[in-house]
């Protein structure tokens, strides 16, 4: 097998899982080599009138449970063993909250703020002629993924339906509401991993009038779960943006946050709160922390600074494995990002659903059923925690690595 057609990264992700499940080659060749690998590149005129040729990638990584389904990111470091690896994730984590889809990943190599509006409709729509033949609402379903939106999404399944000839709804999730997009699913996520935390809480008998919070990170996600965990009566004590972050070991209110982020662009000056910078956030004495921003936020040089009792991941991979087994020998409940953060796939497989059947849910219907497939969840991981004596993340790995080969021996692709 060419080494450029294997998921290097996926390796040390399965690692601990495949000694527990003692997992044989053909085994690692499913979990570690990806269905397909698309790599292109296209033209885009510029506003200025010259052409700028971008490069795109689409990996679907496995579907023995279903079509794929993963976002598409405009990032400049977009690169495709980081796209394999994503993809990779994204079938763990749909077959963690039961979802019948594999799993999949798009981007496109890109600086979004170095072009104007209508370049990017360009870019977004180039991305979907070049990818047209192999995505569809039965093959592949993209949706959002860093620094593309709800307007992006509109603008690919515009392309989509042009090429196709026929509306398609189901083709592309995270849509506009008027381009039927599902209630709730600008929030999902976070709600979803609020949804996770409120089973871990209860599970640990704290009670959340009691339990500090801490969040790195005020983009959507962090934002967002700030906001829902102080409605709810947590003490939101810290919050940080990719600039600054401001203290209070009474609580914020996290209301009065979010409108003086939005009068001044930035969360420093807020009255009645001291400012510290994002390391320190993360080195507060608080019950629980969000680590809500970037990747690698959590690593060797500080884990041992680390004093919350419970690491909720809600961005992608911010603990390093290094970090990892540190927070694991110092008795610090992690939950991974492959359940932590689902909450927004759960949402667009409800809005790939509502599409298909054109019958469309309230609001508080989407939530309700939100909160079944993350408690689901969570009760399951447990119980995979009991039965392999392992913790949260290898049981998680174990959980969802199961239910992916199983599908295959169903089909007859593994003995």
């Amino acid at each position: 097998m060419e080494k450029d057609n294997v998921c290097i990264n996926c390796y040390n992700q399965i690692d601990k899982v495949a000694k527990i499940l003692k997992l044989g080659q053909a085994e690692l060749d499913i979990l570690t080599i990806p269905k397909r690998i698309l790599t292109f590149s296209y033209p885009v005129k510029l506003d200025a009138g010259d052409t700028r040729y971008f490069t795109g990638y689409r990996v679907q990584f496995n579907d023995a449970r279903g079509p794929t389904k993963g976002g598409i990111r405009f990032h400049p470091e977009v690169n495709l063993e980081e796209i394999k690896t994503l993809a990779f994730l994204m079938t763990l984590k749909c077959a963690v909250v039961n979802l019948p889809y594999g799993g999949a990943k798009g981007g496109v190599m890109i600086e979004p703020k170095k072009f104007s509006e209508a370049e990017l409709e360009s870019v977004s729509r180039g991305y979907i002629r070049e990818t047209y033949n192999f995505i569809g609402p039965r093959i592949d379903i993209p949706a959002p993924d860093v620094n593309t939106d709800a307007k992006i999404m509109a603008w690919m399944l515009d392309e989509y339906e042009k090429l196709e000839g026929k509306h398609t709804p189901a083709a592309i999730t995270g849509k506009p509401i008027s381009l039927l997009g599902s209630k709730a699913r600008d929030y999902s996520t976070s709600m979803g991993g609020a949804f996770v935390l409120q089973e871990m809480v209860e599970s640990l008998d704290m009670k959340p009038k009691k339990t500090t919070v801490a969040v790195q990170g005020f983009g959507n996600v962090g934002m967002n779960i700030a906001r829902i965990l102080h409605e709810w009566g947590y003490k939101v004590i810290a919050v940080s943006d990719s600039k600054s972050g401001i203290y209070n070991a009474n609580g914020l209110s996290i209301k009065d946050v979010i409108n003086h982020k939005e009068k001044t662009g930035k969360l420093a000056k807020f009255k009645g709160a001291k400012e510290i910078s994002n390391e320190a956030l993360l080195e507060l004495k608080t019950d629980v922390l969000v680590p809500a921003a970037l990747e690698d936020q959590i690593i060797k040089k500080n884990v041992n600074n680390v004093k919350a009792k419970l690491i909720l991941e809600m961005a992608n991979r911010p603990i390093t494995p290094e970090a990892d087994d540190v927070l694991l020998d110092k008795g610090i409940f992690v939950m991974p990002d492959i359940l932590a953060n689902a909450g927004g796939v759960v949402v667009s497989y409800f809005e790939w659903v509502q599409n298909s059947q054109n019958f469309y849910w309230a609001e508080q219907l989407v939530l309700d059923r939100l909160k079944i497939y993350m408690a689901n969840a969570v009760k399951e991981l447990s119980k995979v925690c009991e039965n392999f004596k392992c913790d949260m993340r290898a049981s998680l790995y174990v959980n969802a690595v199961k239910k992916i080969l199983e599908a295959e021996r169903l089909r007859g692709n593994l003995k």
